[in-house]
């Protein structure tokens, strides 16, 4: 072959361009939920199941973050069906009352809120602090889930365990089932689950081969996503996150494979990317047992954040906590996740959205809506819609 100067090309070697092995991945704006040949009423959708062993009435998790967790908050999801996750390493076990840093943290200036945020974190993890979070939780009517960081974790899960913990989350922005460190000691996660004695969760994670390796060193559940939450900077910052569709659907095919080789069943969790009903309706769709929620919860009126959310994956030192969002106070806990809605978005009454999604769709339950179709659509916001109104 003959190039365009008249040199020949004949004795080049062929060229790997990593862009050749890029596949096509996925978020909740690119699919559409396809109907199918049957449909079902509304009050017959169940939502109902057992969590590691909790008894769910609504596929929801509160996410662990100070803006939307807190002993009050946990006891009224929990009459609602749902399940919050207390944060252990935020304000609530470092300060007897927190309101105060809450309230800094919500009102300082958009210049200040770093400083805000590095400084309320400053404060030690208070092992009484703990043990009465643990106490408020369960007067208040709720289980009692906790999470921590990999590195905290081996300090507070037997600790919890032993004060009345009824589930704990091993979280990071990137779980994987070999961690290496020269610095220290990494956590052991099959010898962690193995001696603690409530169950394990963790997260987070978008691949399917770590999601397996979680599965087989003992974790209960498994937490997916790495990025999407409103609040969280992880791609911006580090580059990091797969499109929840795609990363939910590889993390649930590692579910069935174990489950069909092992029979023990490892509930997925969708953790992030969703604020209206819809996206939920696709996250069970696309393979997902439940999903954890952070600011379309830290809307409700019961809400610690007083209507703005922040990131707490990552306190590192040298990097944001994060982002600080404005989500506004949208009305009662009960109304985002029951109605009646008075928003035309989709981010309130997310739990009658989803049954009216299964209803149409034919699914009774939330394995039968992990089996419905989903298509690639991504004009399907879009369409038709040019007369409504933008900036949804």
């Amino acid at each position: 072959m003959i190039d365009q100067r008249g040199a020949s090309t004949a004795s080049l070697p062929a060229f790997r361009s990593k862009v050749d092995a890029i596949r096509p991945t996925y978020g909740f704006e690119d699919v559409s939920l396809a109907p199918g040949t049957s449909t079902v009423e509304p009050s017959d959708v169940d939502l109902a199941q057992s969590f590691c062993g909790i008894e769910l009435r609504i596929p929801v998790l509160a996410s662990a973050m100070d803006a939307v967790v807190d002993p009050a908050f946990a006891g009224a999801l929990a009459a609602l069906g749902g399940l919050a996750v207390l944060n252990l390493e935020g304000v609530q076990t470092r300060y007897d009352d927190p309101s105060e840093v809450l309230e800094r943290i919500a009102t300082a200036s958009d210049d200040d809120v770093q400083h805000v945020l590095s400084e309320a974190y400053e404060a030690p993890v208070r092992d009484e602090l703990v043990a009465r979070r643990l106490e408020e939780i369960h007067a208040a009517g709720s289980k009692a889930a906790v999470a921590a960081t990999p590195g905290a974790a081996r300090r507070w899960g037997p600790f919890c365990a032993e004060h009345g913990a009824d589930l704990f989350l091993v979280q990071s922005q990137v779980s994987s089932a070999r961690h290496l460190a020269t610095g220290y000691d990494p956590l052991s996660l099959a010898d962690f689950t193995r001696f603690m004695p409530i169950p394990v969760a963790v997260g987070n994670t978008t691949n399917a081969e770590a999601a397996y390796l979680l599965m087989e060193q003992g974790a209960a559940a498994v937490f997916v996503g790495v990025g999407p939450g409103a609040a969280c900077t992880t791609r911006e910052v580090l580059g990091i996150g797969i499109p929840q569709v795609t990363a939910i659907a590889d993390v649930a095919g590692a579910r069935d494979a174990y489950h069909e080789r092992t029979g023990r069943y490892v509930p997925v969790v969708a953790d992030g990317g969703m604020r209206r009903g819809g996206e939920i309706a696709k996250a069970i769709a696309a393979g997902a047992d439940g999903v954890m929620l952070g600011s379309p919860l830290a809307r409700a009126a019961e809400a610690p954040g007083r209507g703005v959310n922040w990131g707490m994956a990552a306190p590192s030192p040298v990097l944001p906590r994060g982002t600080r969002i404005k989500v506004g106070t949208s009305g009662s806990l009960e109304k985002i996740l029951n109605g009646p809605a008075t928003v035309t978005d989709g981010s309130q009454n997310l739990m009658g959205a989803l049954r009216q999604s299964m209803a149409a769709l034919g699914a009774r339950t939330i394995r039968e809506m992990q089996q419905m179709e989903l298509v690639y659509a991504p004009s399907v916001a879009t369409e038709g819609k040019s007369w409504q109104q933008k900036g949804r």
